[in-house]
Order: C-alpha cells, then structure tokens, then sequence
C-alpha cells in the first residue's frame, strides 16, 4: 500500500470546503430578484422568502446532502421536482395558446412579484395556474413512484368498500402531498396582502384545484379465470394536457372581478384588505379570476413585451386540421388588420427508409416545396407602433 499523498488529501478538502461555502452563501445571502423565465421558484423559512436560481444552485446541493439534516433540506429535496413541474407547465401554456393572439411569450411567465409584472390580466391568471399545477403533478408523480423518502401511494382508503362490486386499494396518486409542497413553494412568492396578490394566490390555488378535479378512478379485475366478480379501484391523475384542457376552459369563463378602485389602490392598507375580502365571498374557487382587461395583443408594444401578430405563422384549411386551426389566419391576421402572405419553403424530410441487418435503419433526405403562411401588414399601409388597450378578444 502506498503511503497516503497529504498534498493531495489537502487539496481535495479545501475543494469541497470551497463547495459548500458556495453552497450556503447562494442559500442564505444571494438574494437573486430577476430570473430567467424557468427559474422563479424559492421557499419560505419562517417569515423570510428566500428565492434562488434552481438551475445554478441544483449541483450544488449534491456537494450538501448530508450536511443540511433539518430546515432547508426538505425544500432541496424537493427543487427537481419544483423546476420540472414549472418547466411542464410553461410547456402546456405554450401549447394551449399556440394559435391565439397572446402566445404565452416566455417574458411573462416570471411568477415573481419582483420582476416588474404586477398585471392582473386574464392571461396572467391562466400563467399562474398551469405553472401551480406543474409542480403539483410533478411533486405527486414523484412522490407516487417513490422518489422521496417521506412520501407514497395514497393508502388512507384501502380495503375500504368503495361501491357495488368494488373495493379501495392499489397505488392512489398522493394529491394531498403534492398540494401541499406546492403551495408551500409556490404561494411564497406572493408576499403582498393587496388585490393582485390576493387573485394570484387564488388562481394559483384554482390550478391546484384542477389537478383533483380532472383525476379517475382506475380499476382492476380479479376473479376465477379472468372473471371479474370484485375490482379493486384507485384515484390516479390525467395526463397533464388534459388538465390543460381544463384550464383553458376556466380561462374562456375567467370572471372579471369588480372591485372599488380607491379602495384598491390603497395597496396592503386596511381598506384594500376589506375590500378584498368582500369581493372574494362571491367567487368560486375552481375558477379563474381577473382584475385588469387585457391589451390589444395584435400590435407591437416594447413597453408592455408584447411581439404583437405580424409575422405570426398561420395555417390554411385542411381536411386532417381542427376547426381552431382552420381558423388560425383570419385570427391571427385578419381580426388584426393584417393580410394573410404564402411562402414556399424547402423542407428535408426522412425517406426510402430500409431496414439492415442487424440492426439498423437507414434512410435518405428527401426535400419537398411546402406552403406556409404567415400575417403581414397590407400593402401601402402604416405600421402602427403603439400598443393600444382594447378588450380581451377571444
């Protein structure tokens, strides 16, 4: 055995030394106030929110696992998960507005009240809830399939008879604990007691809501040869995009609240609370609320970071599209006061594609002409470079 090198055994301490006061100086003294759009999640100690960059601070923690034993931990544990979740949800809005004026442009999907956007939109409310609903489906999956110490399946209700010919058992998703860290990171970033923190914290809710709402039961047969003389059933999550689907219907149907506007404008004072609290007894808590109409999305506005529709890519009839697809360029174009422009693009696509032995594919590139159309302004016609406010149009 060689005799041990101490230079080396010293080197390799003050690395991980150095590693973990970087650790704690992100944890506890970076306080970071303006993220990239997939990094705005932080959790509470006490009363004190701490925010901090998950993609910068997420290697780190590995260095730290078995260092931080109690407090912060069981939020790091969790962090993965928070930025998967918020990464899903960003990902659904994308897709659920994919054709529509307002195309959930990644400059308003910072949920953090620090970063300037303090509207209270229709728009917003659907930001906050598809992103609180990300980490929650993120946070029961993972809890579900055993990822974290602490938490599993669901089991309060097994063996219990659940109806005619059927009983509660299997490996229900644990929505309770998902909610809960949920909540837990994501409702601490408002930390206001005013009218926007009060709808945020609200539709922030609503998308937790959505998870339970859209759940199924799931069952299983068992019997002599197949039959099924008795099941055993269990609750699990939908595919996140139909909770998507979910949504975006509370989204058509979000409620405009009607608040009194001095009162409001009194920020965290007594009179804004009351008045808060007033308006909120009439409101359900599956639905998504508002405070503010929303600005014409059809023109460029720096101010507001909005891109406008000019330049959009719009999609003409055909027989395998959706009617919302069909209707894409009078949408996007037309109602914008814009016209409709084809361009022919050279596209490659996979080809002749064969099998060899063993065991590959192989095929070759072949290019094609394809038609694609996009919203221009009209011929002769002044751009119009002031974002001008206008009501939601659906």
């Amino acid at each position: 055995m060689q005799p041990l090198n101490f230079s080396a055994v010293l080197v390799l301490f003050l690395c991980c030394l150095f590693q973990l006061s970087s650790a704690w100086y992100v944890l506890f003294f970076s306080r970071k106030e303006s993220f990239k759009c997939y990094s705005f999640y932080g959790f509470a100690i006490g009363k004190i929110t701490y925010r901090f960059n998950i993609a910068i601070f997420f290697p780190l923690y590995r260095t730290m696992n078995n260092f931080l034993m109690t407090g912060p931990k069981a939020y790091l544990t969790y962090a993965s998960s928070v930025r998967v979740g918020a990464q899903s949800g960003i990902q659904e809005c994308k897709r659920q507005f994919a054709l529509e004026k307002w195309n959930c442009p990644e400059n308003t999907l910072s949920l953090s009240p620090h970063n300037g956007m303090r509207s209270a939109t229709r728009e917003t409310s659907f930001v906050h809830a598809i992103s609180a609903a990300g980490v929650m489906y993120t946070l029961t999956k993972n809890c579900t399939a055993g990822d974290f110490d602490n938490c599993g399946c669901d089991d309060s209700k097994i063996g219990q008879p659940g109806g005619v010919g059927w009983i509660w058992g299997g490996c229900s998703d644990n929505v309770a604990f998902g909610e809960k860290i949920s909540k837990q990171f994501v409702d601490a970033l408002e930390d206001g007691h005013d009218s926007r923190a009060a709808v945020n914290l609200h539709n922030n809710k609503a998308g937790r809501l959505a998870i339970k709402a859209t759940m199924r039961k799931a069952c299983k047969c068992h019997g002599v040869s197949g039959s099924c003389t008795i099941q055993t059933c269990w609750m699990q999550m939908a595919d996140f995009r139909e909770v998507g689907n979910y949504l975006k219907m509370k989204y058509k149907h979000a409620k405009e609240l009607e608040m009194d506007k001095k009162a409001a404008r009194a920020g965290n004072s007594a009179d804004n609370r009351d008045a808060v609290t007033h308006t909120f007894l009439s409101v359900a808590t599956r639905e998504l609320i508002y405070l503010e109409s929303s600005p014409n999305y059809c023109v460029k506005n720096q101010t507001l970071g909005l891109h406008g529709t000019e330049g959009r890519e719009c999609f003409k009839e055909d027989k395998n599209m959706s009617e919302w697809e069909k209707n894409s360029c009078r949408r996007l174009c037309n109602e914008c006061g814009l016209k409709v422009v084809k361009k022919r693009t050279e596209v490659f696509t996979s080809c002749n594609c064969k099998f060899h032995w063993c065991c590959t594919v192989k095929c070759e590139k072949c290019k094609r002409v394809v038609a694609k159309y996009f919203c221009a302004h009209k011929s002769g016609r002044k751009k119009n470079k002031k974002g001008r406010n206008s009501a939601h149009q659906q």
